[in-house]
């Protein structure tokens, strides 16, 4: 369950950035329409072009190892983001910025997670898929509710959910991943 949590973490900081970026973008930051899409899609591309290193960087490195460094990258970008933020630097670059790191990260984080979190369930992989699917838009659908709920006009509600969740996506990688070579906390039993 901590894996499919991890990966919970992670969509929940899209989910927030889904439903709340083009208010903030485009009311408090000013941008276009147009602009906003540009922004939002270079995001996008931070995440599908990091994925599609997620093989060769897996097989070199482990897929544990790969969710630990990609966790940390994300916490690092989002706690950044929000130092940055609450030090009075308001600016659609510097979060456009801080996010596209961010998503590259997430990028690797949300594939590994997954694929780590279907390896040991077997004939109900497609049972175990369902469920972790629904417990990532459940509760990315209630953060992104939350931050709504604090909208005031500004990136701050989404800034520090993206905190929020990046440290629970930590708290859970630590309490789920252990370090050294990349071998999981629970050890598979032997057949």
């Amino acid at each position: 369950m901590g894996l499919t949590l991890i990966g919970t973490f992670g969509m929940s900081s899209f989910m927030a950035f889904l439903g709340n970026s083009s208010f903030i973008y485009i009311n408090h930051y000013g941008l276009t329409p147009t602009q906003y899409s540009i922004a939002f899609s270079v995001n996008a591309v931070s995440f599908f072009a990091v994925s599609q290193a997620t093989g060769y960087l897996v097989g070199r490195f482990g897929l544990n190892r790969v969710v630990r460094i990609a966790v940390g990258g994300y916490v690092a970008s989002m706690i950044a983001l929000l130092a940055v933020y609450l030090a009075g630097v308001d600016s659609v670059w510097v979060l456009g910025a801080f996010m596209f790191v961010a998503f590259g990260f997430l990028g690797l984080v949300l594939p590994s997670t997954s694929v780590l979190a279907m390896e040991e369930q077997g004939e109900i992989a497609g049972s175990a898929s369902a469920l972790m699917g629904t417990v990532q838009m459940v509760v990315a659908s209630v953060v992104m509710g939350i931050v709504g709920a604090f909208s005031d006009g500004t990136a701050r509600p989404m800034v520090i959910a993206f905190a929020a969740c990046a440290l629970a996506a930590l708290a859970i990688t630590l309490a789920t991943l252990r370090g050294g070579n990349g071998e999981r906390m629970l050890e598979v039993p032997a057949e």
